[in-house]
């Protein structure tokens, strides 16, 4: 299946690309999600109209993470949880919670930004995480999770 891409995506292409996917990434992924849309005569020459309008909305939201990055370089967080003698956790620290944590500083962040590739954190202590604002732009920031 070919298709244009609306935006960058990432391990694929850029703006404008007109590459070949697998059908169902396709159909289910790229298209529902206003990321590319089938490469049709049509498409084609109606994407040609929208191009210098989607490369604005693309230079806009990449300035914004840029801007976003630039606010999380400072971060340094603390989060209380129960905890055994021993500093194993009862429970964990996800995603979620170091989002909930950060937005409480003032900056605007999702949980789905938030990368944790080894799962949630069940220890006490100083951690580094990665931040994926967007395509182009990580973030990485500093979660320190104590005891009550």
């Amino acid at each position: 299946m070919e298709v244009i891409l609306l935006e960058k995506v990432e391990n694929l292409g850029n703006l404008g690309d007109r590459v070949n996917v697998r059908p169902g990434y396709g159909r289910n992924f790229l298209i529902p999600g206003g990321k590319a849309t089938a490469a049709t005569e049509e498409n084609i020459k109606a994407f040609e109209a929208r191009r210098a309008e989607l490369e604005k909305a693309e230079a806009e939201a990449l300035a914004a993470a840029e801007a976003r990055r630039d606010q999380l370089a400072d971060v340094k967080i603390t989060i209380k949880a129960k905890a055994g003698e021993e500093g194993k956790l009862f429970g964990s620290v996800g995603t979620s919670d170091i989002a909930d944590a950060v937005v409480a500083t003032g900056v605007a962040l999702e949980r789905s930004e938030v990368r944790l590739p080894e799962g949630p954190f069940r220890q006490i202590g100083e951690y580094r995480v990665q931040v994926h604002l967007h395509t182009d732009v990580n973030a990485e920031i500093t979660v320190l999770i104590e005891a009550e």
